[in-house]
């Protein structure tokens, strides 16, 4: 069977990563929305129309299920991908409910790190709301982050300092866990932990949301899985050097060279 994951970029990259070490007897396509990346500083109608249009590409490959490996894509058009599409759709949201409770009993603060446009939405506000009955969780959108992944813009200098520029204004003392509510920003972990205090934890959903796709998997009867772990790359775009991207990104992720 093949899996389809689908992102604005080559942030889903750190999903599908997760799946392929959980899962890995299935084939894989990765579906990146090169002609519209960034999505966090696009209004949500433009986003929706990207992303409705992008999957139905996907669709014609054969997929058996879909993973739409970003929170703004989630937010924005999950319910309307499930239905339209009988197959199993897993979306993803940022770790703020396993977050606050992991820090229930410390007294710590939440720091959430996420695009302008997932911060905005209702359902990131509805999140919050329901999981954060202490008013412990904070908001930090970092949208150059996603620019400077995307770029593979790895430098330890650079992003560093961007890091220290960003977090200049927040007593790290007050904070026990940094949520990473963005696909593309697991690929700054290692740095992130060079940076932060090492009381602080840095959580995001990828486990969770692949999880949640054997689940869905077994209860489809799909779960056994056929596969070799053969990923397949497409981009809106069509650019050749962006799929060499996508694979020089994937390789740096699996051999935890970042």
């Amino acid at each position: 069977m093949t899996i389809g994951f689908f992102d604005s970029g080559i942030g889903g990259l750190t999903v599908l990563e997760e799946s392929l070490r959980r899962l890995p007897a299935q084939d894989y396509l990765y579906m990146a929305d090169t002609l519209h990346v960034p999505y966090g500083t696009k209004s949500q109608d433009e986003v929706r129309s990207y992303i409705l249009d992008a999957v139905e590409t996907m669709m014609a490959e054969g997929l058996e299920a879909l993973v739409v490996a970003c929170n703004t894509a989630t937010s924005i058009a999950v319910n309307e991908l499930r239905e339209r599409y009988s197959l199993p759709i897993v979306g993803m949201e940022p770790a703020v409910k396993p977050a606050v409770e992991m820090n229930r009993a410390t007294g710590k603060r939440v720091l959430v790190f996420a695009t302008q446009l997932t911060l905005q939405l209702p359902k990131y506000y509805a999140l919050v709301s329901r999981v954060d009955d202490g008013g412990i969780v904070d908001s930090l959108p970092l949208p150059e982050l996603v620019r400077y992944c995307e770029a593979l813009q790895f430098d330890r200098r650079i992003i560093g300092d961007y890091f220290r520029e960003k977090l200049a204004a927040y007593n790290l003392d007050d904070y026990g866990i940094v949520v990473l509510g963005c696909t593309h920003y697991p690929f700054y972990t290692n740095i992130l932990q060079e940076i932060l205090p090492p009381h602080i934890q840095i959580v995001n959903g990828n486990a969770g949301t692949i999880r949640r796709l054997a689940a869905l998997l077994s209860r489809y009867g799909v779960a056994s899985g056929r596969g070799s772990g053969q990923v397949k790359f497409m981009c809106t775009g069509g650019e050749q050097a962006y799929i060499d991207k996508m694979h020089t990104a994937l390789n740096l992720l699996r051999e935890n060279k970042l």
